[in-house]
């Protein structure tokens, strides 16, 4: 019978080394003794500045051979090493494995022979061969899920293909009854053999079982209990043996579900023939401090602030996660959109690793019912949609996916500029796209309008979004805008959100992005560096934004109250809003224990005005249910909430503004409205061009980085006429200037101080259009 041995204890870790040493002892004043799973970019890699580490570190580990179980043959199990490995022992190289996020496994028992020393090197040193090298998320690299040693029989379930389990479980409904047809693949069966497929129900006990020595056979359960969501998620487990008279060689349990679903153009997601609205987030699997070197209770504690805020859905991005969670997600009823990560640049040398990935994430994770669409890409297009071989690379995917799993669909992400227009877009079954109208440009208003349109357009096609979001750190605003920050900002653009796409049931999905803060080291934007701050929790997941609770209004059937604005307590307004979210008919707002209102609101958002007079303690109350909260007034403005980019040549506060001119403060919009402002307008972006091509040769002859990604494809394909279309304008039209500049940093492009000054100047002397 197989056992499973966690070798998560006692490595030594060497940092930057090009080759496996060949003992510990030579190494062991310099090596790093530590357990798994490890990262070593846990701090570098979300502190901004991306210059995180990225090379060749060596895992080490003695294999005391007297203290494995008995076996016949012996598996090296490795369930994440980003994102190229290599496995030695004794020196000798086993086996290489390219990509980061999926299980693998190495046959080792050849080399079972004296002191055993287990070397295993792992690599995220960019190139241009292994997805993902070009993406808004820190690439950690490490040893960060569990290794493992499986001592298995001669006859056993395969262990070779894919990093699969071996079997397969296609549950098929018909009316009351599920037919689950189970296909095996032993290896090194002999005469006489049998095979045993039980099914036990969600308590254990025998519901149907086979015995033969078929490899595959369908078995029929009557009067199915299906696996209904978040409703009813109801698990049968399946014990596939192989027996060899009455010795049992191989034992596999496997938990599944059974359920139909379809995703119709009109209505949305189906689940066993009811509506079932797909509202959810999406998921990274890092925290702060931490990295991607999770623990089974950071899983769990993840799933559970899911579950509290109602989410009926998940999109698991941008790669395969660990097996864990996809337990969870069975577990707790979630339905999930897993992925691929062929990401934001299409590599042509990377295309065999696309589909090798593409196949470990289908057979390590075909059993899951939680599991409704494949993934095939995200924003792959950031360099056109038009690349004959990137189009290629999707039907070769979405192909092969169809091949793999005729009880799924395919899906991708696609990119906001990439128009519903290009033959692209209608690869997969069912397509979504992100969108971030009134954080990136445009206006929240323009969200609903968009899918509309296309739904209009391509009325057959099922449309859905993939992501959505804005930004927000401990910043606060009694008047938020885009771009500023505030907790309140983002609170308001996920009410809006929320009122526009939750009453379109034509969208199949909808996922916000993100459910927390996650690390992205080249990000240096909002007064927190190396972060990307769109989620619904910080990243060390102590504090709820507000907006948390806007989602836990509309989708969770926990009755509860939320005061917005806990941490905005110091205001310089005689009369401030004050925002309460509630799953419940009505609510009651409080100050210093006297009314000054009852409210009902069908779209749980309650707002009330209340005077600001000295230190005031404000409790909401809907039923029984209360929540508390602070305001205090001030005569100036709270310095601690007002946004101080880190690092940043120039601070929105440090803007000379005229009277009736424009300044970097402005919107790009209110600045084309003027015919100078247009001109000056003109003038920038052909200065963004020049910096652009002189990054380029900066960064070598050729204009490649030294990851493979050239200069030009960073910067998305900058043309003039992109930049002057109309819909690029109303894009960034919301933008003020200096809020442009700083997000084009991300593209290798960078303002001095003094050219912002100047281009200050410049703007002090064009004058606004007189309101009058």
């Amino acid at each position: 019978m197989r056992q499973k041995i966690n070798l998560n204890d006692q490595w030594y870790f060497l940092k930057d080394v090009a080759t496996p040493p060949d003992s510990i002892p030579e190494v062991q004043d310099r090596a790093q003794q530590l357990s798994l799973p490890h990262t070593w970019n846990a701090l570098d890699g979300q502190d901004g500045g991306n210059d995180y580490f990225r090379g060749a570190c060596c895992y080490l580990k003695q294999l005391a051979l007297e203290s494995l179980p008995r076996g016949d043959k012996y598996y090296l199990e490795i369930c994440g090493a980003n994102s190229s490995a290599d496995v030695y022992i004794n020196g000798t190289h086993l086996a290489h494995h390219d990509g980061g996020y999926s299980t693998w496994r190495v046959d080792i028992t050849p080399h079972l022979i004296g002191d055993v020393l287990l070397a295993i090197m792992v690599d995220n040193t960019p190139n241009n061969k292994v997805y993902p090298q070009m993406a808004d998320f820190t690439f950690y690299g490490g040893l960060y899920r569990d290794v493992n040693l499986l001592a298995v029989s001669e006859t056993h379930f395969d262990l070779d293909y894919y990093g699969g389990i071996g079997l397969k479980i296609t549950p098929v409904v018909q009316e009351q009854d599920a037919m689950v047809t189970i296909e095996s693949f032993p290896v090194g069966l002999q005469a006489g053999d049998m095979l045993s497929f039980e099914i036990l129900d969600g308590d254990g006990h025998p519901v149907v079982k086979y015995l033969g020595s078929e490899p595959a056979h369908t078995l029929q359960i009557p009067k199915v209990h299906l696996w209904n969501g978040k409703k009813d998620p109801y698990l049968y487990t399946l014990r596939a043996s192989i027996h060899r008279g009455e010795l049992d060689l191989d034992q596999v349990e496997i938990p599944f579900g059974c359920r139909s679903f379809s995703i119709d153009p009109e209505k949305g997601f189906i689940l066993n023939g009811s509506e079932y609205p797909l509202r959810g987030v999406s998921r990274h699997q890092d925290r702060l401090g931490i990295g991607n070197a999770l623990l089974p209770e950071h899983h769990l504690e993840d799933m559970e602030l899911i579950r509290e805020m109602g989410a009926t859905t998940i999109r698991l991005a941008h790669y395969q996660h660990d097996q864990y969670f996809y337990d969870l997600c069975d577990k707790y009823g979630m339905v999930i959109w897993a992925e691929i990560p062929y990401i934001s640049q299409h590599l042509p040398t990377a295309n065999e690793n696309a589909v090798e990935q593409m196949k470990e994430l289908i057979v390590q994770n075909y059993h899951h019912p939680s599991i409704v669409v494949w993934g095939l890409s995200n924003e792959i297009t950031m360099n056109g949609a038009k690349d004959a071989d990137m189009v290629a690379t999707h039907h070769r995917l979405n192909d092969l996916v169809h091949q793999m799993d005729t009880t799924r669909l395919t899906t991708m992400a696609c990119l906001s500029m990439c128009g519903m227009d290009e033959p692209y877009v209608q690869i997969p079954d069912v397509v979504s796209y992100n969108h971030y109208f009134g954080w990136y440009g445009g206006e929240t208003s323009m969200n609903g309008p968009w899918f509309d349109r296309f739904h209009a357009k391509y009325p057959n096609k099922p449309i859905g979004v993939s992501e959505y979001g804005c930004e927000a750190l401990n910043w606060h605003s009694s008047h938020p805008t885009q771009g500023d920050y505030t907790e309140e900002y983002q609170a308001y653009y996920h009410e809006e959100l929320i009122k526009q796409l939750f009453i379109r049931p034509y969208l199949w999905a909808t996922h916000v992005w993100n459910m927390f803060d996650f690390g992205a080291d080249a990000r240096a934007e909002g007064g927190e560096n190396g972060q990307n701050h769109k989620g619904l929790i910080t990243m060390d997941r102590k504090y709820k934004k507000d907006a948390f609770y806007a989602y836990k209004a509309w989708l969770s059937d926990e009755p509860f109250v939320h005061l917005c604005g806990k941490r905005y307590i110091d205001r310089v307004e005689n009369v401030t809003k004050v925002t309460v979210y509630s799953n419940q008919p009505e609510v009651e707002l409080l100050v210093n224990g006297v009314s000054v209102g009852k409210q009902t609101s069908p779209e749980h958002f309650f707002y009330f005005q209340v005077e600001n007079v000295g230190e005031s303690t404000i409790t909401a109350i809907a039923g029984d249910l209360r929540d508390e909260s602070t305001l205090r007034k001030v005569d100036r403005m709270n310095e601690d909430y007002i946004l101080k980019e880190q690092g940043t040549v120039l601070n929105w506060f440090d803007v000379t503004e005229l009277e009736g001119h424009f300044s970097l403060n402005d919107k790009l919009s209110d600045i084309m409205s003027t015919l100078r402002g247009k001109l000056w307008f003109v003038g920038l972006v052909l200065k963004l061009k020049k910096k652009m091509d002189e990054g380029k040769k900066a960064i070598s002859p050729d204009g490649d980085k030294a990851d493979g990604t050239s200069a030009e494809k960073k910067g998305g394909g900058f043309s003039m006429k992109g930049a002057l279309s109309g819909g690029m304008l109303q894009m960034v039209g919301s933008f003020t200037v200096l809020r442009l500049t700083g997000l084009v940093t991300m593209l290798n492009v960078h303002f001095t101080k003094e050219e912002l000054l100047a281009m200050n100047a410049k703007l002090n002397r064009i004058k606004k259009k007189s309101t009058k």
